[in-house]
């Protein structure tokens, strides 16, 4: 009797796509929260006052000083990230959830955690260069109109760094980029995959939207209170400015100790309420928009009737 046929899995460049999709579209929803959340990291650096007293006031003083519209400035650099990243960290991360899944049974924890750093590092380093960008365009507006850099997009923003500050700039900050990823991508990822599995194995939840938004709000929070130190020394050094030839940080280590040193030690989760609403959301939507994907794919393409969003 033969062994029944093993179901047809979604193409690696399809995972690869999805993962990237489902990013931009997120995108779209929380670039505003990116763009507070920036602000309020770079508020109070270099030991000066906080210019932005909470995240309400940074928001509304971007408003009432750059227009409505400047909430969404960076949003073209912001949508190269997802595509650069996120499409490869999604798309690493649900192929190797896939190889490691064996007959049904999902990667243990540890597993996941593993797969989830890979994927990070991985994406991130691809996605550095817009991610250098995204920072530069949404921290420009609180600069004296002397010192803005301008970029008109994400695209100028590349070109103008390569041209006047070489090529390597592009990717500033990128051992603390990598580093923020993999702790983003092994808490994120894994701890989805891990709320969604023990959600689904009580009595009320069943494998639908509103369990991936409880699963993608407690992913969101677990991310934000283990990754905000590294994204606050990521942020600065990758907007950091040469003063008479010299960088203002010699590295992420630098960073951390003036922050705790001239802002006391909690200012390591400045933003937080910003950066959990954006991540909060982005993670879910993103997971919503990605289980989504994967699932009328299978049903309509690979014609699996049985088939879930597979993370």
């Amino acid at each position: 009797m033969s062994s029944p046929s093993k179901p047809a899995e979604i193409p690696l460049s399809i995972k690869f796509l999805f993962g990237g999709s489902a990013g931009m579209a997120a995108t779209l929803f929380v670039q505003p929260l990116d763009l507070v959340k920036n602000r309020m990291q770079l508020s109070g650096e270099g030991g000066k006052s906080r210019q932005y007293k909470t995240s309400f006031h940074a928001l509304t003083s971007v408003i009432r000083n750059e227009g409505i519209f400047a909430v969404y400035n960076g949003l073209s650099a912001g949508l190269l990230r997802q595509a650069t990243y996120t499409t490869t960290r999604m798309g690493i991360y649900t192929n190797l959830f896939s190889y490691f899944t064996r007959e049904g049974s999902p990667p243990n924890f540890f597993m996941k955690m593993g797969i989830g750093m890979t994927a990070g590092g991985i994406g991130a380093f691809v996605g550095t260069p817009a991610e250098v960008s995204l920072i530069r365009m949404t921290a420009d507006g609180r600069l004296p109109v002397e010192q803005r850099r301008n970029y008109s997009s994400v695209f100028n923003a590349l070109m103008r760094i390569t041209r006047e500050e070489g090529v390597l700039t592009l990717w500033r900050g990128c051992i603390p980029t990598v580093a923020r990823a993999m702790v983003v991508n092994a808490a994120q990822l894994s701890s989805y995959s891990q709320a969604k599995q023990f959600l689904l194995g009580t009595k009320y939840f069943t494998d639908g939207l509103f369990c991936h938004f409880i699963a993608s709000m407690i992913s969101g929070l677990v991310t934000t209170i283990a990754s905000m130190p590294v994204d606050i020394a990521k942020t600065r050094i990758q907007n950091m400015k040469m003063v008479n030839g010299v960088p203002e940080y010699k590295g992420a280590l630098d960073v951390l100790t003036k922050v705790i040193r001239n802002e006391g030690f909690f200012s390591l989760w400045k933003g937080f309420l910003p950066y959990y609403f954006r991540l909060g959301p982005h993670t879910v939507l993103t997971f919503i928009f990605l289980e989504q994907m994967n699932k009328y794919y299978a049903r309509y393409v690979l014609k699996d009737a049985s088939a879930s969003g597979g993370l």
